[in-house]
């Protein structure tokens, strides 16, 4: 893919003295402004993987690659955790702010993002909350403000929706596409469920193995917005169940 934003190329990681890796080999290219979705069972490697892309854990082997160095006053990745990891001791504003410090803003670039970033997600009005004043789905949207407040390349989202209840998972769904349209920024998004996966993405890629290899890697060939109960979207979905 010669527009590719990150190249993930022949990456291995295993746990020192396991007797084999979680994953090896693993290629996987993104563009800039794609949504993929990332699929597999429980402990496949999904959620290693994106802690690779960000740095979090040092693969074994192996190479992640942006295709050119990140403009000043934004990151190359930020991190949408399934439980939201709110500092507590923070107001819902101090939480969205936190991921800017080092970035070399002035206070106002600072105020001027945080505010940006409320509004995107629908908390304005929650920015002097504590965390603790604030239900799950609205825990979920500051979670996201304080990574969309760094400006991503890529954004990384680890099951954030898996936590709240249905009808709140569809809203943020919703809500979530809605501002990747906005903003333009690629997003790698793992979950276990196939029917968010083929909803939000443009790719659906599917983990599977021991060690784990992509086995599968579709193009959603279905626009925005998309109807659950249309054939084709069920028909794609069992098409990447067939996989796992």
């Amino acid at each position: 893919m010669s527009d590719a934003l990150v190249r993930v190329a022949d990456l291995t990681f295993g746990y020192p003295g396991a007797k084999q890796p979680v994953f090896r080999g693993l290629d996987l290219n993104i563009a800039e402004g794609e949504f993929v979705a990332l699929v597999g069972g429980s402990g496949v490697g999904k959620s290693t993987l994106l802690r690779n892309v960000a740095g979090l854990v040092p693969a074994t082997s192996g190479r992640i690659q942006f295709a050119r160095p990140c403009s000043a006053g934004r990151r190359d990745t930020a991190f949408v955790f399934q439980d939201t990891r709110l500092l507590p001791w923070r107001r819902v504003r101090a939480n969205v702010g936190y991921g800017l410090t080092g970035l070399k803003l002035s206070a106002d670039e600072r105020h001027a993002r945080i505010d940006e970033t409320l509004r995107l997600t629908a908390m304005t009005d929650y920015g002097d909350r504590w965390p603790h004043a604030v239900s799950g789905g609205q825990a979920q949207r500051v979670g996201l403000a304080r990574a969309l407040a760094v400006r991503p390349r890529l954004l990384l989202m680890d099951e954030p929706f898996s936590a709240v209840d249905a009808l709140t998972r569809q809203h943020l769904q919703d809500q979530l596409i809605e501002i990747w349209q906005r903003l333009g920024m690629a997003v790698l998004f793992v979950t276990h469920d196939i029917e968010e996966a083929a909803y939000l993405a443009d790719r659906v890629c599917v983990m599977r193995g021991s060690p784990a290899e992509i086995v599968h890697d579709e193009t959603v060939a279905m626009r925005h917005p998309r109807n659950r109960n249309d054939n084709d979207f069920r028909r794609f979905t069992q098409r990447v169940a067939n996989q796992l």
